[in-house]
């Protein structure tokens, strides 16, 4: 206040000695135009200051200024010099000249304002980091400008920005906050050459882009980080902090999920909850959503304890609904039993099976006996319990199956199609989706690891391709097909384009900092027992039609080819792990005609 009582008064002086052409410090000056009009200088400063407080100009830190506040000055300043130019007016000018109070008022907007700014132009550069990383932005859009200017303001973070790299032609030459814009993406490897770049920060997480901006830089050792989504940017709670490293399933060619909870609300609400598998990945992340629509109790069933300690504790620390911990096999009849006539589920999500499709080539009988067999006798309790909904979670894999993994999960949706044939109470449902990211034992955790340990990546075959879906957007359409509240149908989700394995790993390689083929070599095994090339979502003789949710689709006439297959699988249960595998496969084979197992792949590894 001190600072601007004086600016304010020196801004009057020397507008009264531009506007009599005088020096201030002229003594004959002094006399004509200063003494006497005192209090009227005094009056003004003191106005001023009134103003600046009310407006807020002594609340902010001025370091950080901006737009905002460069117009609270202004505004602030013409309040404060109307009761003088009111006067001034009124009287006709008798004691000063009105064009002394419009002289006075810019020089005092320009004196208020400048000292300010100076503040925060002193704080930028002597904040500036020294020895951080040379630092390129994709995009000089305003989410550019917005990550420059909060770039600027925290030096701490070791962030120096060199340019802005955008494809608008009329954004060449032009500089934001000082920093130029260097050329658009085709430019980009050049440059990022020329001036050292070492980390590309990308301000649209379009997976287009990304996608673009990495291929750009294939053989140059850059880190890629990416902004928080536009709407975190428009509520404004975007920060430095929030910027983050590019993750694989930023590369996802899909439309993000945009669904309606309340539906999911009705079907959950007040009911209690079965979710087996609780522990993995799937199982975890549905218990995660599930509590959000205020389920009566929710049911953790798994076999490894671990597990289920782990999302139990999380789930604790969210929730006031009641957990139930119970650790099981689905195979265990009485501890089954006990279960649903103790918590009478009302709601059931299947998650539990064994999944590792070379495991299961190995292990035939173990997989059908907790993949169908597990299936078939939850199934019936949930019958004989009245349970409302059951829904299993399926796999592509089980579309015109090549290995034990596919077949005994197509047997496991038969098993609800003909309980749902013979069924009054509960409505079971299958729902079938791809592969989905991070999960325990997919490629990612794998490439991770094998990136991490300097290679080599290790994958199948060079031209095979997965579907990919991230973990919450799969759950997500689960629990929406779930609530849809249909008897018999097996749902497929919209997977988006397939991606190559081969460019899976070596974006991963990429992303991490690394030129495949150089630092981390990609070495190509052969596909394994069971393996696909290509996955499907619909059999040969299935077609399917959208429903009333997005992204969720409906199998027209599912197939279904054994008439008593409750009979078959009840004469397999007594003598099940004394049958030889291969008289097992065969078994199989003739419950799933579509069953085509796939002989493993013997040719020599490569390295490139």
């Amino acid at each position: 206040m001190v600072v601007d009582f004086i600016l304010v008064l020196s801004a009057i002086l020397l507008a009264v000695s531009i506007r009599f052409e005088g020096e201030v410090s002229s003594l004959d000056f002094v006399a004509k135009y200063v003494m006497g009009y005192e209090w009227l200088f005094i009056t003004v400063a003191c106005c001023c200051i009134l103003s600046f407080y009310l407006f807020g100009l002594y609340d902010k830190l001025w370091r950080y200024a901006g737009m905002q506040e460069l117009k609270n000055i202004f505004i602030a300043n013409m309040a404060a010099y109307i009761p003088a130019g009111g006067a001034a007016i009124l009287t006709g000018g008798q004691y000063y000249s009105r064009s002394i109070i419009i002289i006075a008022w810019l020089l005092t907007l320009f004196f208020t304002g400048g000292i300010r700014f100076l503040l925060r132009w002193v704080y930028e550069r002597t904040g500036q980091t020294v020895g951080g990383k040379k630092t390129l932005i994709v995009g000089a859009e305003d989410a550019g400008e917005m990550v420059l200017r909060e770039i600027i303001r925290t030096p701490s973070l070791g962030y120096i920005p060199v340019g802005f790299i955008d494809d608008n032609p009329d954004k060449k030459r032009i500089r934001i906050h000082n920093v130029p814009v260097l050329g658009r993406i085709a430019d980009l490897h050049r440059i990022a050459g020329e001036k050292g770049i070492e980390q590309i920060i990308i301000t649209l997480p379009q997976p287009s882009l990304i996608q673009k901006v990495i291929k750009e830089c294939e053989d140059i050792k850059v880190e890629f980080k990416v902004v928080p989504g536009l709407s975190e940017l428009i509520d404004g709670k975007f920060s430095v902090n929030k910027i983050r490293n590019v993750e694989i399933q930023d590369l996802l060619e899909r439309e993000e999920v945009k669904l309606s909870p309340e539906k999911a609300r009705e079907f959950i609400q007040g009911k209690t909850v079965l979710v087996t598998g609780a522990g993995g990945s799937i199982g975890s992340e549905i218990c995660r959503q599930i509590i959000r629509f205020n389920p009566e109790r929710v049911i953790l069933l798994g076999r490894g304890e671990n597990s289920i300690y782990e999302i139990n504790l999380e789930l604790k620390d969210k929730t006031s609904i009641p957990l139930i911990t119970f650790i099981a096999d689905i195979r265990n009849c009485q501890r089954m039993e006990f279960l649903f006539q103790e918590y009478r589920p009302r709601i059931i999500f299947h998650t539990a099976a064994h999944k590792h499709v070379p495991l299961m080539e190995d292990n035939i009988n173990e997989a059908f006996s907790n993949n169908v067999l597990g299936t078939a006798l939850l199934a019936d309790l949930a019958e004989k319990y009245e349970a409302e909904s059951f829904t299993l979670l399926s796999t592509d894999k089980a579309v015109n199956p090549t290995s034990i993994m596919g077949a005994t999960k197509r047997l496991a949706e038969m098993v609800l199609l003909e309980k749902c044939k013979k069924g009054k109470f509960c409505r079971f449902q299958a729902v079938r989706f791809g592969n989905v990211l991070d999960s325990r034992g997919s490629v990612v955790p794998t490439f991770r690891k094998q990136i991490m340990a300097g290679g080599p990546v290790t994958i199948t075959h060079p031209d095979m391709t997965r579907f990919f879906m991230t973990i919450p957007e799969a759950v997500q359409l689960v629990i929406q097909a779930s609530s849809l509240g249909e008897r018999g149908n097996i749902y497929i989700l919209d997977m988006g384009k397939p991606v190559k394995i081969m460019d899976l790993a070596r974006n991963m390689i990429r992303l991490s900092g690394f030129e495949p083929g150089k630092d981390i070599l990609i070495e190509v095994r052969g596909i394994r027992p069971g393996e696909k090339m290509t996955e499907e979502l619909i059999n040969v003789s299935e077609t399917w039609e959208k429903t009333s949710i997005p992204k969720i689709n409906r199998v027209v006439s599912p197939l279904m080819t054994v008439e008593n297959l409750t009979g078959e699988l009840e004469a397999l249960k007594t003598n099940l792990h004394s049958i030889p595998p291969e008289e097992m496969r065969e078994k199989i084979k003739q419950m799933v005609p579509n069953y085509h197992p796939i002989p493993p792949d013997n040719t020599s590894p490569t390295k490139s």
